[in-house]
This record gives C-alpha cells, structure tokens and sequence, in this order.
C-alpha cells in the first residue's frame, strides 16, 4: 500500500539515457515539393547489387522460418571477399548495432567512451545508453588529433571509437598514426576502428584496420553494407575482432539479430565484385567533380574520401550553410546540416548519380546568383 500523503512512484528510466538527444537521420521528405532529390544520407546512388536483389526476393520463400543465427554463409562469404577469419567475424542490423555490443560489453557507470569532437553520433549516444561517459576529444583542421587522444586516456577508458574515413569530414588517418593511437592507449583500452567507408579508399597503403586486428587482441574493426553495397534498408553490419571480444559479444548478441533475407542479400553482395567496383569508380569521378564546382562556387571543400564531401558555406549572411539549406529544399534536394557535430558552418552532401549532382550544383549556382 501506498503511505498516507506519499505520491506514488512511476517507473523512471535509467539516467543517462535521459541525457540522450535522439538521433536525427537525413532529410527524407520536404513539404510541397514535387521531386525530391535525397543527397542527406550516404547512400549509394547507384542502388545494390542485381545478385543481392535477387537473393533478397528468393528469401521470401523462408520468411516462416528463424534465420541462421550464427550468420554462418554471410561470415564465410566475408572471409572469403577480405582474407579473414570467419570465426573472428560477428554480424549485426547495421554497424550501428556492433557497436552497441561493443559499449554493453566492455562499458558502464564510472566508465569512459572517447571520440573524436566530429565523429559518428553513434558513439557518443551508444555511450550514453549504457551510463557511460562519453569524452570528444577536439580535432585539428577536421582530423582526429591522435596525441590529444592519447592523452586524454586514462584509468577509466574503456573504449575509443575512431572512424577511418570519418564520417562527416571525409578525412583519412595514416595507418602509422592509427597504430600509434593504439601504442598510446591504455592496455585495459579496446580500440574501434570503424571503417564504415574503406571500399570507397584508393590511398596507397590505407588499412581498414583488419591487419591491427589480426595482430592484437584489444582493437576491433566495424564494416557496414549500407554504403557501397546500397543495402541501408536492410540493417546489416559485421565486425572483425579477437576471438575473446567476439564470444563475449555473442553473449549479449540477441539469437536471431539479422534477418533472413539480409543475411541473403549481403551474402551475394559481397562477392559481386563488379558492382562494388563500378560503385567506387563512378563515386572518385563524381566526387571529384561536384568538390571541384563547390570550390568555383566559394565553397571549400574537405577532401574526402568517402561517398560524400563536407563544404564550409559560413554561419551569418546571404550564403550560410542555414540559407543554403533552405534554399535547396525549396527545391527539393535534401542535404545534411551538421550542428548536431559540432559544424554550423558545413553542409555535408552526398555524392548522387549525374543528374542529381547536376541538379544540385544548378541550384547552387542559383543559390550565390
């Protein structure tokens, strides 16, 4: 029974996921218009795989039946297509997931999660929901700054996430700094090295960070095919990692947490080779393309190596990254804002086919006009 003038007590959430402001995904929809042209979200403009395709519609003859929940296909087609281990590789609904996994198992109350100041929201809010404290560490001309990391770290630093490329600059780290961010760490320290973009990567000597991982047993790589393998609907990520992380992973890993027709998909994804390829070819020349006519257009440009470029357009006046985004969406082209990373002044645009770059660089022209 409830005490004479005592209000009863409601059930409350745990505290720090109060501290949680959702996350914000790119711009889908806009009022009134009527074509839209979606550059918000990082997706592959050139759709997915036929052969992921197909096999996604030939598992709707299963749609009854509980999905391999080892991923047992999808883990060796992924050794096969990177020179891995397939008992080293866990898979998930999207990278998102893993490294949810990651921060429930090796993170809580009193902990630390350190990020770059402009890295994937992901980290900072998977921290969060588990009571953790997230730590940004601030960046140097739009890349992590890897003695700032180190020596931020301490007694209480469980995990540092750091995207190779980052979402949203586009900046690549030099394998030699990623192993010196490693040296630098404490022993206790589980690096993540989320390489959501490296197929997009033609730098000479870049690694995804699979070699680290193969040679130590306290650094993780997280992949995702909803970029160059267009299957963002989909929800599927993996990662790879020491054997120990892994089976500790799968203990907090639901039974069935990739569905069916995803595991189908991503399995024939993977190994079609030429769609990967012309996916990436068609995205340095486009790239290229809309960096070189933000730059004419008094934009500039980040450079990338993703399927994305970040442009600086100001915070005040006619041309800031406010009044453009506006504009474009009276036109119908969606991009990113980026104040929830810490970068007012920036809009991050994602790569489209020709006539959607087009487009967008027609109205931006109108936009300075």
């Amino acid at each position: 029974m409830t005490p004479e003038n005592t209000a009863p007590q409601k059930p409350e959430p745990k505290s720090g996921l109060m501290r949680i402001s959702p996350y914000v995904g790119g711009k889908a929809t806009v009022s009134g218009a009527n074509r839209i042209v979606k550059l918000s979200s990082n997706e592959n403009p050139y759709g997915a795989s036929l052969a992921a395709i197909e096999a996604f519609k030939d598992g709707a003859d299963t749609l009854a039946l509980y999905p391999d929940g080892s991923a047992r296909a999808l883990r060796e087609a992924i050794a096969k297509s990177e020179g891995l281990d397939p008992a080293r590789i866990l898979c998930g609904a999207g990278s998102d997931e893993i490294i949810t996994f990651l921060c429930r198992t090796y993170a809580g109350p009193g902990d630390e999660i350190m990020h770059s100041a402009h890295g994937f929201l992901m980290y900072q809010l998977s921290a969060l929901a588990v009571g953790a404290d997230p730590v940004s560490v601030p960046e140097v001309d739009l890349m992590a700054d890897i003695d700032a990391m180190i020596a931020a770290a301490n007694e209480r630093t469980k995990l540092v996430f750091i995207a190779n490329p980052n979402n949203p600059t586009g900046t690549l780290i030099p394998d030699t700094e990623i192993r010196r961010l490693r040296d630098g760490l404490p022993s206790h320290t589980l690096l993540v090295i989320d390489a959501a973009y490296a197929e997009y990567v033609t730098e000479p000597g870049y690694d995804s960070g699979a070699a680290l991982v193969s040679e130590r047993d306290d650094v993780v790589m997280t992949r995702t095919f909803s970029k160059i393998h267009g299957l963002a609907t989909l929800r599927l990520g993996w990662c790879y990692a020491p054997e120990a992380v892994i089976d500790a992973m799968n203990r907090v890993r639901g039974p069935f947490n990739v569905s069916g027709p995803a595991l189908a998909a991503g399995t024939a994804a993977i190994a079609d080779a030429d769609f990967i390829a012309r996916s990436r070819d068609g995205n340095i020349e486009a790239r290229a393309w809309v960096a070189e006519k933000l730059e004419r257009l008094g934009f500039p440009v980040t450079p990338s190596h993703g399927n994305f470029v970040l442009a600086e357009f100001g915070t005040s006046g006619p041309h800031s990254a406010e009044a453009a985004d506006t504009f474009l969406q009276s036109r119908g082209i969606l991009i990113r804002r980026m104040e929830g990373y810490g970068l007012p002044a920036h809009l991050r645009i994602s790569i489209g086919t020709a006539a959607e770059n087009g487009v967008l660089i027609a109205a931006l022209e109108d936009f300075v006009a």
